[in-house]
């Protein structure tokens, strides 16, 4: 089954949710690299996004939330921030 735009920013959103550690989101990432299989309306969208994270654990990559952003939009997604009272 390819992986799909959704599929990344399902992804990207469960690690920006604290649901899966950066290390897991990088390796998930690796290894969808590895088998290469892509949506082939968007595959290099979804290519040059999953190459990303695969390196976000590289101390000169890194992973800001600019660059959640700039991926989430590459993928045709909005990322948005809500506040809330605890």
């Amino acid at each position: 089954m390819p992986i799909t735009r959704a599929t990344v920013a399902r992804k990207l959103a469960a690690y920006l949710h604290h649901e899966i550690l950066l290390d897991d989101l990088v390796d998930w990432a690796q290894l969808a690299m590895m088998e290469g299989e892509f949506e082939d309306a968007y595959h290099a969208v979804i290519r040059d996004a999953i190459a990303r994270l695969g390196l976000a654990d590289v101390r000169a990559f890194g992973l800001s939330w600019e660059d959640c952003e700039t991926i989430l939009k590459q993928l045709g997604y909005d990322a948005r921030i809500e506040i809330v009272a605890v």
